[in-house]
């Protein structure tokens, strides 16, 4: 036996500096007692890589259970934002720009004179349904398939070729004279808005002054302007409202011509080209002797449309 195994002694040494790691030299033990040794090292050496192993799954587990609380939120995120753009609010969601007003807290007064279109649907200046194709085109999806050709029969009026007939000597303004202040002075006031690009301060002067003088004599080019103010923001369809008002209400005014340019431009940017291109071959209709900015005006935006 002694021939066969190795001393108890020597074996466990060898053992203990193969698993140790150390440079002891087993060599001289029997073939037999390094496979032993060899397969402790071995074992021990894959209970290691086990504890690793067992870690890292522990460590990945972690990670995607955080993950998954990550994605949990970002829906939750998404779904209250896209309830907050389609007008539905969480029930209890606090209201924009702060927390909701204490119960029994005074509420801002309401001018009395502050134009409000809600309330006020049918005064001049407030937005109203166009007649004709053109308001189909406003309330719906000008792209949509299926859209007839526009019907421009009630726009403007037949004007015999020739001169552009000369406006009308305008009378004395009808301002009341209790009025805050009288119409040409509420007029300019908006109008200087215009100027100065202040696009919403015009628009609520024009609509005041609408409100306030709807049978001035400066309605007209007010609702020209206030559709001015519209276009310039891309607000097309209130843009498109109150230029077809000027073209269809007073189509031998001076702003006429310009008025159905304009409706024109706002249809196009509604996505309406085709309505836009008979606008535009309106204008050489109806206004021949037009003043050579609209008749500009209209080419260039003929080209820019696309027009035939």
């Amino acid at each position: 036996m002694s021939r066969i195994h190795a001393p108890a002694w020597k074996l466990r040494s060898c053992l203990a500096a193969l698993a140790l790691g150390t440079a002891v030299s087993c060599l001289s033990l029997p073939a037999a007692a390094q496979d032993a040794a060899d397969l402790v090292v071995r074992t021990s050496r894959m209970e290691n890589q086990i504890r690793q192993l067992s870690g890292q799954i522990e460590q990945l587990q972690f990670e995607n259970r955080r993950l998954s609380e990550q994605l949990r939120k970002f829906q939750e995120d998404v779904e209250f934002r896209l309830n907050e753009r389609g007008g539905a609010r969480p029930s209890g969601a606090a209201a924009p720009g702060g927390a909701a007003p204490a119960a029994g807290a005074p509420r801002p007064q309401r001018r009395g004179d502050a134009f409000d279109p809600s309330t006020q649907v049918g005064s001049a200046g407030a937005p109203r349904p166009l007649n004709g194709g053109i308001g189909g085109i406003i309330e719906e999806d000008a792209t949509s398939a299926g859209q007839g050709p526009l019907d421009l029969q009630g726009v403007g009026r037949g004007v015999p070729a020739g001169a552009l007939p000369q406006t009308a000597p305008r009378g004395p303004s009808v301002a009341a004279a209790s009025g805050p202040a009288t119409a040409k002075e509420a007029y300019d006031a908006a109008y200087a808005a215009i100027l100065r690009k202040e696009y919403e301060q015009a628009e609520m002067g024009f609509r005041q002054f609408l409100q306030s003088f709807p049978r001035d004599r400066l309605a007209i080019d007010a609702t020209y302007w206030l559709g001015e103010s519209y276009l310039q923001r891309k607000r097309y369809r209130e843009a498109a409202e109150q230029f077809l008002k000027v073209s269809s209400d007073a189509p031998k005014s001076a702003k006429a011509p310009e008025s159905l340019l304009r409706l024109g431009i706002a249809l196009n940017g509604l996505g309406a080209r085709n309505e836009a291109c008979a606008t535009y071959a309106k204008v050489g209709v109806d206004y021949p002797a037009a003043p050579n900015s609209v008749r500009q005006g209209v080419e260039r935006e003929r080209r820019r449309s696309g027009c035939a």
